[in-house]
């Protein structure tokens, strides 16, 4: 075997939940490049991703899920076993912060409502990591060769960010419950079935462009901030998260579990100074 084919994911099945989202359809498309076949599974259509796959000559099929609701978790792992008789990987992409979750001149940390904050907490903890963790988790442990379940973290895990109480807490919960995880499964279930995560640094999507940007198109304030705290002086693109995912999905990291990976430019490096 080649050093390269170390990084090949042919013969797996990936599944990744949230799939349709930026970030998450970008991730689904490398791991399919490098081989694997895609379950894409999503709230939201997936029929777009699905297509773009298809184009990229991936076998791919999309699939609902709520990851907030452990029946419908699991309805959707059984429509996938059915279908693709396995799972090698699960890439935890579904999650996001909420508008009422963040402070502003108009609404104070004194005055965030509960439900906002329950909800971004819940997102992207439970549905962004436990959740389908103990879903497709059940199912790997099984796997004779283990597999790979990789969550995404974030900066906010580091160092939390001004504004996003909700979703800062909960990233940072996302880390700490990789690393639980990693060494629970290894221990009580299978050696070869592995967790980690990724962190990404600051990607300009839909869901943060508020906060980034200006109407005018400029950036804002806080854009400035970041880019001046980030020694690439830029933001970063989707696909720059496809080349740590297939490491981690690859029997290139096979010793590796417990990891939380930072993809961010040089910001959690750099002091300020």
């Amino acid at each position: 075997m080649g050093n390269l084919d170390l990084f090949s994911l042919e013969g797996k099945t990936a599944v990744i939940t949230g799939g349709a989202g930026v970030l998450g359809s970008e991730i689904a498309i490398g791991l399919g490049k490098a081989g694997a076949q895609l379950a894409i599974a999503d709230i939201i259509s997936t029929k777009e991703i699905i297509e773009r796959a298809k184009k990229a000559g991936i076998k791919a099929k999309g699939y609902f899920i709520d990851v907030m609701d452990p029946k419908k978790i699991e309805k959707c792992a059984k429509e996938i076993m059915s279908d693709l008789e396995k799972i090698d990987i699960l890439v935890n992409c579904a999650g996001g912060n909420s508008k009422n979750a963040t402070t502003s001149e108009e609404l104070s940390f004194f005055d965030l409502p509960l439900d906002a904050l329950e909800k971004v907490v819940s997102l992207n903890l439970f549905g962004g990591a436990i959740l389908p963790a103990q879903v497709f988790g059940k199912i790997m442990m099984k796997n004779e060769d283990g597999g790979s379940i990789i969550n995404i973290s974030s900066m906010n895990a580091f160092r939390p960010l001004t504004r996003i109480p909700g979703y800062s807490a909960a990233k940072a919960a996302v880390s700490n419950f990789t690393q639980w995880l990693a060494v629970h499964l290894t221990q009580e279930y299978n050696r070869k079935l592995r967790v980690n995560a990724i962190a990404p640094g600051f990607f300009s999507t839909k869901q943060n462009k508020y906060l980034l940007w200006t109407e005018e198109g400029k950036l804002s304030e806080r854009g400035k901030t970041i880019i001046a705290h980030t020694p690439m002086g830029r933001f970063g693109e989707p696909e720059e998260l496809i080349g740590t995912c297939i490491w981690l999905a690859s029997d290139a990291s096979r010793f590796v579990t417990g990891t939380v990976v930072p993809i961010d430019g040089g910001f959690n490096a750099f002091s300020g100074v």
